[in-house]
């Protein structure tokens, strides 16, 4: 028994099978005269039913009488409206007498009635008087058959005679065989319109650029087609790879012959072209014209290029229109759509709507939604569960979930356990993992192997590895090699980087000598901007330097802005320096403040300078205090003078 939902289904079924053939027909259909003005298999107006009609009454009636041109027309007319029958008779009749494209439109009439072999025999028939269709057509018999070497042979009789299809086929067989011939009748197919083989051309030149630009053993891409990505939360012992997927390649300026053939394809048509100009667009900075492609890719059902247009109106600030696109791909199974719908919702505090769409992100084959399932259960403290997570991308080859699960282990103090991925993410090319290894073996005092890790990580830009190498040059007296890392760590946004750099430069500054009056202000040296770099972030020794600086140049207002940020910030120096400038002003008493504030905090003279301020105030045992302070925390210098100022105030108070 078949059910009215079955019937229907097969009705449907059998409608598509009609359809896909005869458009697969069409492709092989040779036109006889001026039938292709007649025939049409696109949507028809009124018009073109009724001059249909009339081409076909016409021609009837010429065949009846024996035409053999419209007996040939008519059955091309019939074989592409789907009437195998009604096609059949005069088909064979124009073969008959003889009639090349009636024998190549009869193969494809067997062909589609599954009469293969009868077919090829039609179609060599035709092939061999000159027809570019049947040529073409009996070289896809070959191929899907095996025999290479026959397929070759006919469809290069098709292409040299400027079949498009033929041309197109023969570039598939010769690119299966690596034969860099491909590419010449790719190119001659493109040119004629053929929109697959424009797109497929463009593929090959930005797939040759590439290897000529990057070197033949290079495995990166010019062009990455919109990828996936994950939030910006990361374990925050190690930073986190940001990259969207989304890049496309080197800058560029004028379009290259890549793009121009995929602009062509795209514009007869074809969604991925539309999608590989749209990134290529983006990436240059017109993202009117990438959005406008991106759309009429994702109209045509490609759901990179939904998903890609949901990361451009992101971007745009319109996060609601950008769900929706995300939607539509990740309905159609795209997991970096999912992912990224997973970290609209985590942004918003809805974490059981993010956990399910990275779900669906994981479930559509994309690793990234472990990983990021890994993070919101990090963020949420659920360890096991992120632990868990992280193994599973991890053991998929996910290089940040291998780091963000050794870090795990790390915490937990499984360091054992965490060197080794730690190692395969490093490996695999996390600049965070080689990083950490580096601070893994340094905790060891391991520093000759802490040292090649670090190094690896600073030529892939990481800024603290750049840093730690700076430093470790600095220690061994290469101070070119580390001026170098630590512009590159200053340059990354490192304070400590920008201070000790300044350091570097500083100390090769001739002295400046002291301040003349009315002297014209010096320009600031490169080492006070990189001191001003890094106090401006917040390094505290900076600020004090800077403030050195300045008072040195005469401006007391600068020095005291940046004494003042240092000390409130909890800087010694930063407080005693600002006492001192205090004091020199006549401020003594919120100098004293100051530093009391600094000898409190371990600084000996500022305990000194507060037993003399006591001394001249006449409060003896209070001065004698500060001396004992001063005395206990030095240096040297400090404690000899305590010392003494001491023993005179004893004296003083015993006399």
């Amino acid at each position: 028994m078949v059910f009215m939902g079955d019937r229907a289904t097969l009705l449907e079924t059998g409608r598509f099978v009609q359809r896909h053939a005869r458009n697969a027909a069409d492709e092989i259909i040779e036109a006889v005269g001026a039938v292709d003005a007649a025939v049409d298999t696109t949507a028809e107006t009124d018009a073109d039913t009724e001059n249909e009609t009339e081409t076909e009454a016409r021609h009837r009636r010429a065949a009846e009488r024996g035409d053999l041109a419209s007996m040939s027309a008519l059955g091309a007319l019939l074989l592409r409206r789907g009437d195998l029958d009604g096609a059949e008779p005069y088909l064979r009749g124009a073969t008959a007498e003889g009639d090349r494209a009636a024998a190549n439109n009869l193969g494809v009439l067997l062909h589609q009635r599954g009469y293969a072999e009868e077919a090829a025999g039609w179609w060599r028939v035709a092939a061999v008087a000159g027809s570019a269709p049947a040529a073409h057509a009996l070289g896809r018999h070959h191929r899907e058959r095996g025999d290479e070497p026959a397929a070759e042979y006919w469809l290069r009789q098709a292409a040299e005679q400027g079949h498009a299809l033929g041309a197109y086929a023969l570039a598939d067989l010769l690119e299966h065989r690596s034969d860099v011939g491909a590419e010449r009748w790719l190119r001659a197919a493109a040119e004629q319109g053929h929109r697959e083989a424009a797109y497929r051309l463009a593929l090959a030149l930005e797939r040759r650029a590439t290897e000529t630009t990057r070197g033949p053993h290079d495995t990166g891409t010019r062009l990455r087609v919109p990828g996936t990505g994950a939030p910006a939360t990361a374990p925050a012992a190690t930073g986190t790879d940001t990259a969207s997927g989304r890049a496309v390649g080197e800058p560029g300026g004028e379009p290259t012959e890549a793009e121009q053939w995929f602009r062509q394809a795209a514009a007869r048509g074809h969604r991925r072209a539309a999608l590989h100009l749209g990134a290529i667009l983006e990436h240059r900075g017109e993202l009117k014209e990438a959005g406008r492609w991106y759309l009429s890719s994702a109209k045509e059902g490609e759901a990179k290029a939904a998903c890609a247009l949901g990361f451009l109106l992101r971007d745009a600030g319109d996060e609601e229109s950008a769900a929706v696109w995300w939607l539509r791909a990740a309905q159609d199974g795209d997991g970096n759509a999912a992912n990224a719908l997973g970290a609209l919702h985590a942004a918003r505090g809805e974490q059981q709507t993010a956990e399910r769409w990275y779900r669906a992100a994981m479930d559509a084959g994309d690793v990234n939604g472990a990983y990021n399932l890994g993070l919101l259960c990090a963020a949420q403290d659920r360890i096991p569960q992120a632990e868990q997570w992280y193994r599973r991308a991890a053991y998929a080859g996910h290089r940040e979930a291998a780091n963000a699960l050794a870090v795990l282990l790390l915490q937990a103090g499984d360091a054992n356990g965490a060197e080794p991925w730690f190692s395969k993410a490093a490996e695999a090319g996390s600049v965070d993992a080689a990083f950490n290894l580096g601070i893994l073996h340094a905790g060891r005092d391991d520093d000759r192997t802490a040292l090649v890790w670090y190094e690896r990580a600073a030529a892939a830009g990481h800024t603290e590895a750049a840093l730690q190498v700076g430093i470790a040059a600095l220690r061994d007296g290469d101070e070119r090699t580390a001026e170098r890392h630590l512009r590159c760590a200053a340059g990354g946004g490192s304070a400590e980087a920008a201070f000790r750099l300044a350091s570097v430069l500083d100390a090769r500054r001739p002295d400046p000598g002291p301040a003349v009056l009315g002297a014209p202000r010096e320009e600031k040296t490169e080492c006070e901007e990189w001191y001003e770099r890094a106090a401006q972030q917040g390094h505290r020794r900076a600020q004090v330097r800077v403030g050195m600086l300045a008072a040195g140049r005469g401006d007391l207002a600068e020095a005291d802005r940046w004494y003042r940020e240092a000390a409130e910030a909890g800087s010694r120096n930063g407080a005693f320096n600002l006492g001192l400038l205090l004091a020199r002003e006549g401020s003594e008493r919120e100098a004293a403040l100051w530093w009391t504030r600094a000898a409190r905090a371990g600084h000996g003279r500022a305990a000194l300078r507060l037993a003399l301020l006591a001394a001249r105030r006449g409060e003896l045992t209070e001065g004698r205090r500060w001396c004992a302070r001063a005395v206990e925390l030095g240096p040297a210098e400090v404690a000899e003078r305590a010392a003494r100022l001491s023993e005179a105030l004893h004296q003083e108070l015993t006399a």
